[in-house]
């Protein structure tokens, strides 16, 4: 097996890791008792505590941005807090299926995206790979939709969601050229965090006074979904376009759902499980056809380390 087939593999494997983390995401948070911002504020703020420890190393780079990367970092950030907020939001409302496949929109809105602004290349088999993907999500959730009630806010806030961590990944792809995965994790993770923080004094949210699980919540929420799968996300633009990155969020719905079905008791019908092979399916296919495989990792390179780069066309 050749070198760069070892790289291709292990950027695949860290990928699959990603979305298995950010499955997990909505379990947690059906677990919480507390406010969907109080959530994600204490998740962000004890991921950039988790942080901490490995800040020296990279202080003169995170020190040293110029305007408009403070602009992009903080407008990322606020996106992040917003995808957050909505989409959490929108797990109180209806079931984890239907909000996670509505997720399932945002790799269209990044291509669209990065075809605009990166000039990014697709060709009928990616087309295809997505089509099938998405095809896949819909049958996930198909059964669950509703146009009423509470069910029909919930799936608003799902896509207003999506819409904003859309722009997070694009201006994320933008940043990483030059900007290395703790540097740009590290600022963005805090300005939502402290997004969050405003939000919740405006609201009049308590910001203590929560249970000791309540706290174990917010700490598996730092650690599996948000370095396991955002950090990781993150790190991998250096080595994948924002639009594949985007795709691994197709593969929510599966883990997700299986999740919620084994730890939450939501059902789960034999045509969704099919189905779940299905978008998984789609999305090898999208990532195998696509017009340049990941760009090597070098061997001495730490998970952290910048190794500026044009943005990448699929």
């Amino acid at each position: 097996m050749t070198s760069m087939n070892r790289a291709g593999r292990s950027i695949y494997l860290l990928f699959f890791v990603g979305i298995i983390a950010i499955s997990f995401s909505s379990i947690f948070v059906r677990w919480s008792d507390a406010d969907v911002a109080v959530i994600a504020m204490y998740r962000l703020f004890l991921t950039n505590v988790l942080m901490l420890p490995f800040v020296w190393p990279h202080r003169h780079e995170m020190l040293r941005l110029n305007v408009r990367q403070w602009v992009l970092l903080l407008a990322s950030g606020v996106m992040l807090a917003l995808h957050f907020l909505l989409w959490m939001g929108s797990l109180r409302l209806t079931s984890v299926a239907s909000s996670t496949v509505i997720l399932a929109l945002e790799p269209i809105l990044i291509l669209a995206g990065s075809v605009w602004l990166f000039k990014a290349k697709i060709n009928r088999m990616m087309l295809i790979g997505m089509g099938i993907a998405l095809f896949g999500s819909i049958i996930i959730g198909a059964g669950d939709f509703q146009v009423a009630g509470t069910a029909l806010q919930g799936d608003i806030l799902s896509l207003l969601g999506t819409m904003a961590v859309a722009v997070h990944m694009l201006l994320g792809q933008f940043l990483r050229t030059g900007l290395s995965a703790f540097s740009y994790n590290f600022w963005v993770f805090l300005v939502a965090a402290c997004t969050f923080a405003v939000y919740n004094l405006f609201m009049g949210h308590p910001f203590g006074g929560y249970a000791a699980s309540e706290w174990g919540i917010f700490l598996l929420l730092a650690i599996v979904p948000t370095i396991f799968g955002h950090y990781l996300f993150n790190w991998l633009l250096q080595y994948m376009n924002a639009t594949t990155v985007s795709m691994g969020v197709l593969g929510e719905p599966v883990f997700s759902s299986l999740l919620a079905w084994v730890l939450l008791g939501e059902a789960l019908s034999t045509l969704q499980m099919s189905a779940g092979v299905v978008i998984l399916f789609g999305v090898w296919i999208f990532i195998r056809y696509g017009k340049t495989k990941p760009q090597a990792i070098p061997a001495d390179a730490p998970i952290a380390a910048p190794v500026p780069v044009e943005p990448k066309t699929v």
